[in-house]
């Protein structure tokens, strides 16, 4: 016997992102509001909003499918990290070398000292 969803197929109808990030006590899927598309993905990893990203994990529901997008996500930000310019930390400089299996020039991103003037 199958039940109707209490959940509106056209939400679930799109590709969703997941970010397996290494925490202090281990590792663990970030949690989100009602999952990340892929334009928000790339643009949150590229802010810095994750810290140590492990793997990227992309499914849709309504297709039936999951997969490891990790090394897709890496090859994007290889990309736009060359196009735009982007300063990156150590973490995600790290993540997209250990996908694609090459060192990658980028500008790192320096970190703030509190109380120094520039």
């Amino acid at each position: 016997m199958t039940f109707p969803s209490i959940v509106p197929n056209d939400r679930l109808d799109k590709d969703f992102y997941l970010v397996l990030e290494e925490f202090r006590d281990g590792a663990a899927f970030r949690e989100t509001d009602e999952g990340i598309d892929h334009r928000t993905l790339i643009e949150d990893l590229l802010a810095g909003q994750y810290g140590q990203v492990l793997r990227v994990v992309a499914f849709n529901p309504i297709e039936g499918w999951s997969r490891d997008a990790s090394e897709d996500v890496a090859l994007e930000l290889e990309q736009r990290i060359a196009a735009g310019g982007h300063g990156i930390d150590d973490a995600l400089k790290d993540f997209i070398e250990s996908q694609l299996g090459h060192a990658i020039g980028v500008q790192l991103a320096l970190p703030l000292r509190m109380g120094h003037a520039a």
